[in-house]
């Protein structure tokens, strides 16, 4: 599957962008096989190597069965910081996201993340 069910795709958007609001700069969709970017922000440009942050973004997948039935409880999402913005990675089963964005406060993520899970878990299985 190259990319998330159409319909899908606005939803994704609308939820990164009411989480996120003008700080939003990336939305990229991932599976173990594909890559896609869904959005990028006018001002960026489209130089980044999707294929290579595919490929660490991709261990999350593996993460979430070696993080499962630990005291910390379910993996919920990952953010990584960076000096001009943040990534913030959410896996449901075989979907994933990452975000990237300008700075934001931590509960902000969190809303990001709790939305964008949501979405994935509605996706078919595969």
């Amino acid at each position: 599957m190259p990319h998330p069910p159409d319909s899908r795709v606005d939803e994704l958007l609308s939820a990164a962008r009411t989480a996120t609001g003008d700080e939003l700069r990336s939305l990229t969709y991932f599976t173990e096989e594909d890559v896609e970017q869904l959005y990028l922000r006018s001002d960026l440009s489209r130089t980044a190597d999707l294929v290579g942050f595919a490929e660490s973004e991709r261990h999350g997948f593996h993460a979430q069965s070696l993080y499962a039935n630990t005291q910390l409880g379910d993996y919920q999402f990952t953010v990584r910081v960076f000096e001009n913005g943040y990534l913030t990675r959410v896996i449901a089963g075989e979907h994933g996201v990452w975000v990237t964005t300008d700075s934001m406060e931590m509960d902000r993520f969190e809303e990001l993340a709790s939305a964008l899970s949501s979405i994935l878990r509605s996706f078919a299985p595969e």
